[in-house]
């Protein structure tokens, strides 16, 4: 697979950016501003490493755990009940997930694959 080309990690970039810059329009509540920016940065700091190496297993099921704490963040941080910030949470997270786990068997087959040659 080549270098920058797999939509799956776009779309965690994508979401990673919609959740970090999601707080400057949204209402802040409890820690949804240190989570969001975090979890976010770090979503596309990561998805931007899985695209540039397409073979790295470990950083798609980083990404992957990067997703599950942006969707629970809203509990952790005590922000469930603030619909702006957790739903933007949820969705990011959930999209995060989802995409990652389906990057991880083309990843896994690029990993294989570099090893056999």
């Amino acid at each position: 697979m080549k270098k920058w080309t797999r939509w799956q990690d776009w779309v965690a970039v994508v979401a990673g950016l919609y959740a970090a810059l999601a707080t400057l329009w949204t209402t802040p509540a409890g820690a949804s501003l240190i989570l969001m920016l975090v979890f976010g940065i770090l979503l596309v700091a990561s998805g931007v490493w899985n695209l540039a190496q397409p073979g790295m297993v470990v950083t798609e099921w980083v990404q992957l755990a990067l997703g599950v704490l942006l969707f629970i963040s809203p509990w952790i941080g005590v922000y469930a009940a603030q619909t702006g910030v957790a739903w933007t949470s949820w969705i990011a997270g959930a999209v995060a997930l989802i995409v990652s786990a389906l990057a991880i068997q083309p990843s896994s087959r690029v990993h294989h694959e570099a090893i056999a040659h």
